[in-house]
């Protein structure tokens, strides 16, 4: 009888593991066809009634004096919530991958930013000059949220209606090379770019001059049910962006921090930088995708 009892509670603690780690037996309920996009998408909470999932797929960052294409996709993917005045709260993607990294290639590379010979300091010159030698010039630029998804806005109406911000998003601009180290950035948590992005046309300060965006072309798929977007064009060129900080790691970076401010021309005020996107979106009703999470077990 001893036995049989433990055999028992052994057997439904490790039920109760099992159903913890999400290992029973049993096929948990998945996203099908076009609705798979918004797997990542918080549609559990009542609070959101739209899953987004837009990829940039083309486009270009000038910040300062520096232009940057984007040639691998950017994905932006959560959900959003009811619009007051026209603006809707963001929510974050459950698996905390907002926006995600894709490392963008500088042009010029890391020769040119940063000029070895020009650095007085003799350690942090020798190392500039091995990066070199190593051949490890490469420069990339990654973009990534500088606060909580839940500062993002969105709104629908100014996104089809090629007026005013579609889409305001706090960044940072991530320089990477083994020679900079792991937190050379242009931009902060406290002092982020705030990018005011419109499918319409821009009034920036001088030098600067009006570029115009496109809302795209839409279609509707899975009767309906989602919509996508394809060719919407998102720009704006009214932003200023701060200074890099982080260059070369401690001490190093009040050094090197000016050398890559001078070479890219950061801090750069309103109307010497833009971002132009070129996205395909897809947003479905949060209560669409719910229904299709529970029809599919």
């Amino acid at each position: 009888m001893k036995k049989h009892r433990m055999t028992a509670a052994c057997t439904a603690l490790l039920a109760v593991a099992l159903v913890a780690f999400g290992l029973t037996t049993s096929a948990q309920a998945k996203l099908t066809g076009e609705f798979a996009k918004f797997a990542q998408c918080p549609y559990t909470n009542l609070e959101v009634k739209k899953c987004l999932y837009s990829v940039t797929e083309s486009g270009e960052v000038v910040l300062g004096s520096k232009k940057v294409p984007i040639e691998k996709p950017v994905i932006l993917q959560g959900g959003y919530g009811k619009a007051v005045e026209g603006i809707a709260p963001f929510f974050a993607a459950t698996n905390g991958v907002t926006l995600a990294k894709a490392p963008q290639a500088v042009p010029g590379g890391l020769a040119g930013l940063v000029n070895c010979k020009a650095i007085g300091e003799p350690f942090l010159r020798f190392s500039c000059e091995l990066t070199f030698e190593n051949g490890v010039t490469g420069l990339n630029s990654t973009l990534e949220l500088a606060k909580p998804a839940t500062e993002i806005r969105i709104s629908e109406n100014n996104l089809a209606g090629k007026k005013g911000v579609a889409l305001k998003m706090p960044v940072k601009v991530h320089l990477e090379n083994p020679f900079l180290g792991s937190s050379c950035y242009v931009g902060s948590s406290s002092s982020p770019i705030w990018w005011e992005m419109t499918t319409g046309t821009t009034a920036p300060p001088p030098p600067n001059e009006p570029i115009s965006g496109s809302a795209g072309s839409i279609e509707f798929l899975e009767e309906g049910r989602i919509l996508r977007t394809t060719g919407a064009k998102l720009v704006d060129n009214s932003w200023s962006a701060p200074g890099a900080t982080g260059c070369g790691g401690f001490l190093v970076e009040l050094i090197l921090d000016p050398i890559i401010n001078g070479a890219a021309g950061v801090p750069a005020a309103a109307g010497h930088n833009t971002a132009i996107l070129n996205n395909t979106v897809n947003v479905g009703a949060a209560a669409a995708v719910r229904t299709n999470n529970e029809e599919n077990p």
